[in-house]
Formats: C-alpha cells, sequence, structure tokens
C-alpha cells in the first residue's frame, strides 16, 4: 500500500493509497477551502469532507473512472470539481473486466523466520484435524424442535452451573428489587469451583429457522452445513433432534455426514422425537448423550500441534472508510503469513469480491481454479437477480456513511483481507476446505451467516474486522475482532481484541502489527487467551438461505 499522505500538517490528514488513485481519503475532519498537499500537488477542497470520506484529485466528468486501491471503483455520474466529495449522488457502481490470465500475478512470501517451528496447542482428531476448540454440539434438524433445544440448554447449563448469562440475571434481580447489592444465592455459581469436563470448552445449541417449508435444496445445504459442523476439527461430536416428518431427514444428515467422515470417527447420536414415547423420553435421551459426550470428549487433551493446521476464516461486518486501510490489509498479511507457514485461509463473501475478480482470477493457481471462481460468482448474480437484488446494492446505509459508497469500492478493500498469496481453491456453500494456501469460499456478504458458512467449511479459528463494531461470534471457532479505528477499539473495548488504528495515524506499520496479531491468534488457538466474543458466550448461527441475501 502506497502511504502518500497530506504534508500540509506534521500530523498524517490525508491518505492517496494508490499511486494511482485519483481519489484520497481524509483521516480527518476536513472544511471545504482547506488546501492539502498529496505527492506534490495542491488540491483545495470544495466540500466540506468528513473523515474516512474520499475527495477527487482532479476534475471528473460524467463517465469518468474512479480509482481507489489501483482499481476502478466506480463511474462520475455528474460534474465533480477536483477536491469535491465522493457521493451516491454523484458517483455509480463500476468494475474492471475479469478477463486476466490466472496465475500472471506474482507472490513474493514474507518473512517469516520469528514463527517457524512454532505450534499451538490444539486438539487431535483421529481423522488427522486438530481443533483450537473441543466442543460438543446439540443440533436440531427442524425449527419444530428449537423448543427442545432450549430445554435442553438451560438443563445443562444448571447442572454443570455453567449459565453465561449469570451475571445480567443477577443484574435484573437487583434491579427487580430496587437494590444495588444483592448477595449471591447460595447456589450461585462459584467461579473458583475446578470445571466437570477440564478439558472441554462447553456445549453448543445450534437453533436455527430451516429444516422444513423450503425446496429440497434448501433442505439439502442446511444438512451439509450441520454436517461440516458436527465434523468440524472444534468438534467432538453431536446430539441431534429431529421432529420426524420434516423435509431435513435423518438419513439425509447421516448421508452427508458419511460424505465428510466416511470412516465414521465422529460420534453422533439421533433423537427422533414422533417415535419417542414421550417428550420426558426424549428430553433424557438427549441430555443422557450430551453428557456421555462430555465425558468421552474431556479425555482428549490440548497437545502441540504445527501452525499448518490453522485455517483462520477471514470476515469483515461494520466495515467503514478505514477498514480496507487498516484492518483488512492487516488480516491479510496475517493470512499470508500463515500461508507461508503451510497453514490456510479462507476468504468468503461473494458479493464484496464484486469489482475486483480480475485481481483474484490473476492470482488463481490454474485456469481450473479461476473458472469455478466465475462460474460460481456467476450464478450468484444470476440468484440475486432473480429476486430482485444485485450486488451493487450491497453497501449498507452505514457503510454508506462511514465513506463506502460503490459495492466495488467497498469490495476492493474487503478483499484485502486475503492478502496477496495464491488462490489455491474455490469452494461453494458448505463444501469442506481441502487444500493448504488461500481458498475462496462463496458465501453472501451477510456477516452471521458468512461467519456460519466459514466454520461449515473447516476454518478453526476466525479474525472479523469491523469499523462500526459488531458483537458477531461462531458457536464452534473462536472469533477474534480487529478494530480498523482507534475510537471504536476504545468505546467498545468489552468486543474488540486488536486495534489496527494505529496504521491510519502513521504510528506502525502493517507487518509489524501482523507478527503481534497472528501471535495473538496463536495464544487463541491454544486456549491461553480468550476473546471477547468467547468471554461473551456470542455463539450467532444462521444458515444461509441460498439466493435471498447478499
Amino acid at each position: 500500500m502506497n502511504d502518500t499522505i497530506g504534508t500540509d500538517s506534521p500530523a498524517r490528514i490525508t491518505l492517496r493509497i494508490h499511486p494511482h488513485d485519483n481519489v484520497a481519503v481524509a483521516l480527518t475532519d476536513l472544511p471545504a477551502g482547506r488546501q492539502v498537499v498529496i505527492d506534490d500537488h495542491a488540491v483545495t477542497l470544495a466540500d466540506n469532507i468528513r473523515h474516512k470520506h474520499k475527495f477527487t484529485l482532479a476534475a471528473l466528468s460524467p463517465g469518468d473512472i474512479v480509482t481507489m486501491y489501483g482499481v476502478t471503483v466506480g463511474k462520475a455520474t455528474r460534474d465533480i470539481p477536483e477536491g469535491g466529495v465522493i457521493t451516491v449522488d454523484n458517483v455509480a457502481h463500476a468494475t474492471e473486466s475479469d478477463e486476466v490470465r490466472p496465475g500472471s500475478k506474482s507472490w513474493t512470501p514474507p518473512d517469516v523466520t520469528r514463527f517457524q517451528g512454532m505450534t499451538f496447542d490444539g486438539f487431535h482428531r483421529p481423522d488427522g484435524g486438530v481443533g483450537t476448540a473441543n466442543v460438543w454440539l446439540v443440533i436440531p434438524l427442524v425449527f419444530c424442535e428449537n423448543r427442545n433445544i432450549e430445554v435442553l440448554r438451560q438443563c445443562v447449563a444448571d447442572a454443570l452451573g455453567d449459565d453465561p448469562y449469570r451475571d445480567y440475571k443477577r443484574m435484573a434481580r437487583q434491579m427487580l428489587s430496587g437494590q444495588s447489592d444483592t448477595p449471591e444465592s447460595a447456589d450461585s455459581f462459584d467461579a473458583t469451583a475446578p470445571r466437570r469436563f477440564p478439558n472441554v470448552d462447553g456445549v453448543r445449541f445450534l437453533t436455527h429457522t430451516l429444516g422444513c417449508g423450503g425446496t429440497d435444496d434448501d433442505a439439502e445445504a442446511l444438512c451439509q452445513l450441520l454436517a461440516g459442523y458436527i465434523c468440524h476439527p472444534n468438534v467432538a461430536g453431536a446430539t441431534v433432534l429431529s421432529l420426524g416428518c420434516q423435509k431435513a431427514q435423518i438419513q439425509m444428515l447421516k448421508a452427508a455426514v458419511a460424505k465428510h467422515d466416511p470412516q465414521r470417527l465422529r460420534t453422533v447420536d439421533y433423537f427422533d422425537q414422533q417415535s419417542s414415547p414421550s417428550e420426558e423420553a426424549l428430553i433424557r435421551n438427549a441430555l443422557q448423550s450430551i453428557f456421555d459426550g462430555l465425558a468421552a470428549a474431556d479425555r482428549i487433551p490440548r497437545q502441540p500441534a504445527p501452525l499448518a493446521k490453522l485455517t483462520l476464516g477471514v470476515e469483515c461486518g461494520g466495515s467503514d472508510g478505514f477498514s480496507g486501510i487498516s484492518a483488512n490489509p492487516l488480516v491479510g498479511a496475517v493470512v499470508d503469513r500463515l500461508v507461508a507457514l503451510g497453514g490456510s485461509g479462507i476468504l468468503s463473501e461473494f458479493p464484496e469480491l464484486c469489482g475486483v475478480e480480475h485481481e483474484l482470477v490473476a492470482r488463481c493457481t490454474d485456469a481450473a481454479v479461476a473458472e469455478r471462481f466465475r462460474d460460481l460468482m456467476q450464478a450468484y448474480q444470476r440468484h440475486a437477480a432473480a429476486v430482485g437484488a444485485d450486488f451493487a446494492m450491497n453497501p449498507s446505509p452505514g457503510n454508506i456513511r462511514d465513506g463506502l459508497i460503490t459495492d466495488a469500492m467497498k469490495s476492493a478493500g474487503a478483499a484485502k483481507k486475503g492478502g496477496d498469496g495464491p488462490v489455491v481453491d474455490v469452494l461453494d456453500y458448505t463444501e469442506p476446505h481441502r487444500r493448504p494456501g488461500l481458498s475462496l469460499l462463496c458465501s453472501p456478504g451477510n456477516d452471521v451467516e458468512s461467519t456460519t458458512a466459514l466454520a461449515g467449511s473447516g476454518a478453526n479459528l476466525i479474525v472479523f474486522t469491523t469499523g462500526l463494531g459488531t458483537p458477531t461470534g461462531n458457536p464452534v471457532t473462536p472469533v477474534l475482532k480487529i478494530a480498523s479505528n482507534s475510537e471504536l477499539a476504545t468505546r467498545m473495548r468489552d468486543i474488540i481484541d486488536f486495534d489496527a488504528g494505529p496504521i491510519v495515524r502513521g504510528e506502525r506499520g502493517i507487518d509489524e502489527l501482523a507478527e503481534e496479531l497472528l501471535a495473538l491468534c496463536i495464544e487463541v488457538a491454544s486456549g491461553r487467551h480468550r476473546s471477547h466474543a468467547q468471554r461473551l458466550s456470542q455463539h450467532d448461527f444462521i444458515p444461509w438461505k441460498r439466493g435471498v441475501s447478499l
């Protein structure tokens, strides 16, 4: 990233990301009439420019291309003066052609001397996978079983004395009683008491709204996703509840699990309510399955594993005008380092790759990988068009308010999370990760649907960048939240794990912070550090109903 900055003040106030860009970013609020100097070129601002927003470095006419990150991110729809602000009213989404040769972009791996031979402490599975967590799953095959899943959730939490919301419940009791401090009851949770299953990270209960009433494809996709979770390296086994008459049948899930686990190494117990003599019997049998599963999982301790066993899923949500400048390229630098060490990265959110297809095609290792990427992108766009949507509609109101004006502009920054290394594989939704290196995964831009997909395809650690703030987590995979700016990192410090803001201010470089962030990832993967999403029990899970969301 070219770090050309305004030189009219000792403090960094503007940023031109790439030398070919014809727009720059305001790093602080700038008034109309202010003169800034970029690459020895003085620009007088024609408008007030809010921080994170972009302004032109030369006058643009209707049809002129807007370039940022060195790529096309839009097209002027009206005259814009030099120093004019870029808005949805004067710029529309536009992209470049992806007709480039696969493998035409070279890559020099970063120096990873510091991490050579380093390990993380993980849970080794019989199939060769290594988990960064060790959980037991409880899954409904259909939404009709969500109530029974909730019954099991509360019963297990009470039995284990491990209620993640105990502090909030105490707060509610205090508020209702009108007391500022209510003494703890005799049966309250004792944080100093030894855990019953010290090698287990907990039981995860996945509720959802699918399993019946949709298409056959919806039911099949749900079963494939659930199979990905059941066979995930962070999962010891699962208890599955079925109603019996739903479209997503037990046999469908068993077939999907067999594809992931042909040797039948994973323990999965299935219970069908319509075949059960009573609800009490169903709950009793399910509870026995859960507690037996916890006992078995507890016999698996953490042991050293090479960093090549890490698969880093990368995600962004609540993005702002700084995300593509700081947090996203920082995460990309971590992915590059992990790939250089033999590990893997997964870049998802296909609507947020629209506009940079040519960059990714040039990084594909061969024509087959590139063709699969094109095919899946085009199929997704057709699905969106069928429901009256388009990738150009992707930026949210929050994105736009914070300077991400077009989908191509958002995509150019979002794609930075994948680093610069070769694209070795392209996965359709629910397909498992197969090869070391960087893979692309077809998923929507919806934060939780996409993180759900990343874990379903085998990411055993997720790094999530945000500029506006989001509490998103995942039931089975630890999620680390990276702030694009220090103001957010300070204001929402209870959900943010790492601050990329010093990059914006020019105080620290991406390479330096990438080594710190990778070291933190290793600590989280080893269970020595809990991310805020883990601490808050933020277990978000939303399957993608394909073709509906961007």
